[in-house]
Order: structure tokens, then C-alpha cells, then sequence
């Protein structure tokens, strides 16, 4: 049996059925492990230890064959995001401006994970309300990623990338407006899963903007399909979510006789050239398990994708903090006014739909004959931890990026949001940072996209390989 915090969510379910391990002993281990090591990582913000001590021991009695029978996460300890409030806990989002805001409700995310018996023992760092690809604030401190501290392990969900990889949790939450679940999934070695829009209930006002979406993350791709399962399907919060979710299975099946578009640069990204050899060596691992892999070009410019995602953000995400800005300007972090000031553009709400159509049109003809776009996740081998890529930019190839958002190539999927995408590890740079591959739908099949995700893990990329772990200091 492997260490009980590095236990998949799957492996530690079937110990507590065969009685050889307890939800409190899974509990217990998890907080070591955080209270070991998360002193230099940051990566949480609220720690949950006495009511997740209380519901383990129900926990236990349930699978004694005391009271109800277990339930689909009975006793499985789940890290939150912050973000995603927990009704009477403090709701800070990373903001000196909220620090004495309390939850009033849960958020449908929350609800449901605690309605299957899972134990929210921790809730994980993001930067100010979720606005950044990176994860530091004023009021959290810096969240360093696990496999090498000098680094950030990403944005907005970065607590949630740290926790699972430096095994506080099996499981974890995020959410993901320009790449936020699949950016740390990315650069913390782990797995994440943006649903399609609509697929996963969320909180008003943001539930309405089609480029958001909460989702799962977790150390394996069949362990991140257990948890969509529980939080996918309507809401009665939420007039945009979907009804009749696919299930995901424990095993899917292979992908032999899949076709499968490869495509590196997204148009013409700039992407390093250690994210291109392991991208290349995903590819070649699913032609070895059966999948057809050509490579495929799309006409798309960096530049327009930013353009028409400036439209968007300005309109909704833009103001949405500007009014936050103009009462308590004074205690929000550098990047978060200069989010506010990047988005502000001449390019209206209309002509951004115009523009993400005239972009959708090559994308929505290749998935007639591709079943998934394979691509990087991000396009650079890591962010500085603490930098803000204010007064410098992210330079990739010897290309400067617009933003930082945009040494990333999550963005845009986001525009096109009914496309399910997961990022899968496809191995390490020489900094020791995890990179990744986005594995993309087409609109609202899930269940494809974790088919292809659990080939690439059967290969031995991520934690399906036994050496997947990073060093840590105590």
C-alpha cells in the first residue's frame, strides 16, 4: 500500500469498505502531511480540522454498518477553494477588502460534495478574487508550487494544484475563467477538468458568464471523474445548469481507432521548446495505445484571442472588480487595479461575440473530423513565484506576451466554453516544473476527453508513474 496521503481517492474508498483503513486514520494522515509541510508552500487558508474530525467518526460508523449506508465520498477528505463559500465560514478571496466577510450560503459546489459524505478538512489559497494566473496576495503570502518553491504553481486554483501534489488531499475544487483549473493542474503535475458550461452548477452573478466554470482536481484522471460525477447536474441556484450529466467511469475505455488532432502552437503561440518535446511525447504515447495522431493547424493569432477576450473580461469580470476598486482602491494587490485597467478596451461586448464566432468557425470544422484537440497546457515552463509580470513580461522564444494570462493556452477555451478540456501531465522541464497537455472536446462530450486522459496516464505520465512526487522540505 503507498503512503496514505499519496492514496488515490478510489484506493482510499475501497480500504474504508474492507474495514483495512478508517476515515479518521485518512484524516489524521492528511493534516501531518499539511502541517509538515505547508509552512514554505502557502497553499492553505483555512484549516476545517474540528467539524472534519466530527464527520469522520460518523463517517466510521456508517461503514460499521451503524445508521445510513455510505455514501459516494463517505469519509474521502476533499480540499476546497476558497472562493467557493462555505455558508458561516469567512470568505475572503484573497482580498483585504473582504477580511470580514462570512458565507451565507454554500456554494452548490460544496453542497453537493457534503451531501456524498465528503469531509472538507481544508480550504486552498487563490490570488485576489480569482483575477490572476498565478497565486499570491497581500493577505495569503505567496503559494510556491511543491516542485520547486522558486516557481508559482499557477493561478487562480493554485492552492488546490499545491494541495493535491504535495498530498494534502485525493481531491481538490477550482474554478476556471481563463484557464484557472487547468493552469495549476499544469504546472503542479496534477490533473484538472474544465466541464463544459452549464455542466457544474455555480453562484450568481458569474454562473450567467459563459467563460466560467468550477470543476474538479486531482491526482489521477479517474479520481477527478469520481468527483464531477458528484458535483455535475442542475441546480435549482443556477438557471444555466444542465441536466442528465454523463457518468464517468472508474476504467473507461481505450482510445484505439480515435482520431486525434495535434496541434503545438494554437495558431502562433510561441511555446518553449521543453513543453514542445514532452507535448510531442504524449502524442506519440497515444499513437503507441492505438489513437490515429495527425497534426493539425488553426489560423488563429494570440492576438486576437486577447482581443476578444478583453471584450468579454471588460464587460463582466472588469467591472465586477472596479466597483470593489473604486470604494477600497487603497487595499487591493498591484495586479489586481491592473486587471481592472487591462480590460478596459474600444472593442465592445458585441463585437467580441463577432470576433469569438469568426474564431470558432476553424475550430468547429476541425471536430468534424478530429474527436479531440490535443495541445500544451501552457505554453512556458514556469512563473516566477511572487512575480506579477507587471513591469515585465512573460517572454517565451524570445516573444514577449500581451499579458501573463497569455503565456498560457487555456484562454481560449474559455471563449469557446461548451468544449469539455482536461490538462494532463506530460512530464517535467529542467527546473523540475510539471508541464502539461490539454486534452479538448468537442461540445459536451466529457466522456472522451477522459478516455484520451487515461491513456496518457496508462503511458506513466503524472502520478500514474510511480516516481511522480515531489521532494519536499519540512
Amino acid at each position: 500500500m503507498s503512503e496514505l496521503p499519496y492514496l488515490t481517492a478510489y484506493e482510499t474508498l475501497d480500504l474504508f469498505r474492507s474495514g483495512d483503513l478508517s476515515p479518521i486514520e485518512h484524516l489524521e494522515s492528511l493534516i501531518e502531511q499539511v502541517e509538515a509541510h505547508d509552512s514554505p508552500l502557502a497553499a492553505v487558508v483555512d484549516r476545517r480540522y474540528s467539524e472534519a474530525r466530527t464527520e469522520a467518526l460518523a463517517a466510521e460508523q456508517r461503514y460499521l454498518g451503524k445508521g445510513d449506508a455510505p455514501r459516494p465520498l463517505e469519509g474521502l477528505c476533499i480540499a476546497t477553494k476558497e472562493e467557493q463559500p462555505i455558508a458561516g465560514r469567512s470568505w475572503k478571496q484573497g482580498s483585504l477588502a473582504l477580511m470580514d466577510e462570512i458565507a451565507k450560503d454554500d456554494h452548490p459546489i460544496i453542497e453537493r460534495i457534503q451531501n456524498a459524505g465528503g469531509i472538507i478538512h481544508i480550504r486552498t489559497a487563490t490570488p485576489e478574487f480569482s483575477c490572476a494566473g498565478f497565486t499570491h496576495s497581500r493577505l495569503w503570502g505567496v503559494t510556491r508550487n511543491p516542485w520547486n518553491p522558486e516557481f508559482s504553481s499557477g493561478g487562480s486554483s493554485g492552492g488546490s494544484g499545491t494541495a493535491l501534489a504535495a498530498g494534502y488531499a485525493p481531491l481538490a475544487t477550482g474554478s476556471d475563467i481563463g484557464g484557472s483549473i487547468r493552469i495549476p493542474a499544469s504546472f503542479s503535475g496534477v490533473v484538472g477538468f474544465k466541464p463544459p458550461f452549464g455542466r457544474v452548477p455555480g453562484l450568481a452573478p458569474y454562473h450567467l458568464d459563459q467563460y466560467c466554470h468550477d470543476g474538479p482536481l486531482a491526482r489521477t484522471v479517474a479520481d477527478c471523474g469520481l468527483l464531477e460525477n458528484v458535483i455535475a447536474g442542475p441546480h435549482w441556484r443556477d438557471i444555466v445548469s444542465l441536466r442528465d450529466p454523463p457518468q464517468i467511469p472508474r476504467e473507461p475505455m481505450g482510445v484505439a481507432d480515435m482520431r486525434i488532432g495535434l496541434c503545438i502552437t494554437l495558431g502562433d503561440w510561441p511555446v518553449d521548446a521543453e513543453v514542445v518535446a514532452n507535448t510531442r511525447a504524449v502524442a506519440e504515447a497515444l499513437r503507441s495505445a492505438g489513437a490515429q495522431v495527425d497534426e493539425v493547424e488553426l489560423p488563429w493569432t494570440t492576438e486576437r484571442i486577447w482581443q476578444a477576450a478583453r471584450a468579454h473580461f471588460g464587460a463582466i469580470f472588469g467591472p465586477g472588480i472596479a466597483e470593489i476598486e473604486a470604494e477600497v482602491g487603497d487595499q487591493l494587490n498591484d495586479y489586481t487595479r491592473a486587471f481592472v485597467a487591462t480590460m478596459k478596451t474600444e472593442l465592445s461586448f458585441y463585437e467580441g461575440l463577432v470576433e469569438e464566432t469568426a474564431l470558432w468557425d476553424p475550430l468547429g470544422r476541425l471536430f468534424e473530423d478530429v474527436d479531440i484537440l490535443l495541445s500544451p497546457t501552457v505554453a512556458t515552463t514556469g512563473l516566477q513565484a511572487g512575480n506579477t509580470y507587471i513591469d515585465e513580461p512573460v517572454v517565451i522564444e524570445g516573444q514577449a506576451m500581451q499579458h501573463h494570462i497569455m503565456a498560457m493556452m487555456t484562454l481560449p477555451f474559455n471563449l469557446f466554453s461548451r468544449c469539455p478540456v482536461m490538462s494532463v501531465p506530460s512530464g517535467r522541464a529542467a527546473n523540475g516544473v510539471p508541464t502539461g497537455v490539454q486534452i479538448v472536446g468537442r461540445t459536451y462530450e466529457d466522456v472522451s476527453v477522459f478516455q484520451v486522459g487515461a491513456a496518457i496516464e496508462a503511458a506513466g505520465f503524472g502520478f500514474g508513474s510511480p516516481d511522480w512526487r515531489p521532494v519536499l522540505s519540512a
